[in-house]
């Protein structure tokens, strides 16, 4: 893995282990060679009552278009919370090209969760993410997001049946292979998926722990990612992922200050056990 590149788009937070700072230690404890493009860089995460976000749309584009004159090349691309219309434009076409190349591209389309868009982002994301799913190899959406681009209404609950429909539709928008977070199975919480190397579909119940930590979704895309790059199953990533996550938040769930989410450097050995 010390030759795979990974080009990681997301938004770097200075105070906080979200985004950027929650899946950079990850993926370089796993051996990566990792590369960043901040969306936007944000003072501390948005869990405190102050927060300051810094657009970076102009930087984006020309630091892309500087990298493509350089011929830089990446094995895989994983995006996750994108600013401004115009950036998610810039970022789509970006990824077009590069899965054209054949380069994997990971899309965690960032902009709701329960029930609703996040304040602040624009119903236009939705149509914007939905370009981005088109040249994705695997989308990881997390129940409300799927919903949103899909147009399906958003429910309490759905039968397994129901869950296969809602993987499909996000297929159908381009996607080879998805996994959808946060959904609730028949009264039981659970990531729902098809893994289009293996032609399979899976639901992987879990125990909903009652603690809240921002960036826990930013560092399952981590593991995600970085087990899937490594030959590991999509079922198996999505597994490990959601032992990685919930081991985090138990080590951690006396830890007084949650709104800087999870300590992942001193836990780093949590990634190992497998």
């Amino acid at each position: 893995m010390k030759n795979t590149q990974l080009l990681l788009i997301n938004d770097m937070c200075g105070y906080g282990k979200v985004a950027l700072s929650a899946m950079l230690p990850v993926l370089s404890h796993m051996g990566y060679r990792i590369h960043n493009l901040p969306t936007a860089l944000v003072s501390d995460t948005l869990n405190y009552p102050k927060f300051y976000i810094h657009d970076t749309t102009e930087y984006v584009r020309q630091s892309l278009a500087i990298w493509e004159e350089l011929g830089f090349e990446f094995d895989a691309i994983s995006t996750g919370f994108i600013v401004t219309e115009e950036e998610t434009r810039i970022i789509s076409d970006f990824c077009h090209r590069r899965a054209q190349k054949g380069t994997k591209v990971f899309v965690d389309p960032i902009m709701g969760d329960n029930g609703k868009l996040y304040a602040g982002v624009p119903e236009s994301t939705i149509g914007l993410m939905r370009s981005l799913l088109e040249c994705a190899d695997y989308a990881v959406p997390n129940y409300t997001e799927a919903c949103l681009l899909t147009d399906t209404p958003i429910a309490e609950q759905i039968t397994p049946d129901e869950a296969r429909v809602l993987v499909n539709a996000v297929r159908e928008l381009g996607a080879k292979s998805v996994v959808i977070t946060s959904a609730v199975v028949n009264g039981t919480n659970a990531v729902i998926g098809y893994d289009h190397v293996a032609g399979e579909y899976f639901t992987i119940p879990f125990e909903l722990i009652p603690v809240y930590f921002p960036g826990t979704g930013d560092t399952f895309s981590a593991v995600l990612v970085g087990r899937v790059m490594a030959g590991w199953s999509l079922q198996r990533a999505t597994f490990d992922a959601m032992r990685v996550v919930a081991e985090l938040i138990e080590r951690n769930a006396d830890q007084e200050d949650k709104s800087a989410g999870l300590p992942i450097e001193a836990c780093l050995d949590v990634i190992d056990h497998e």
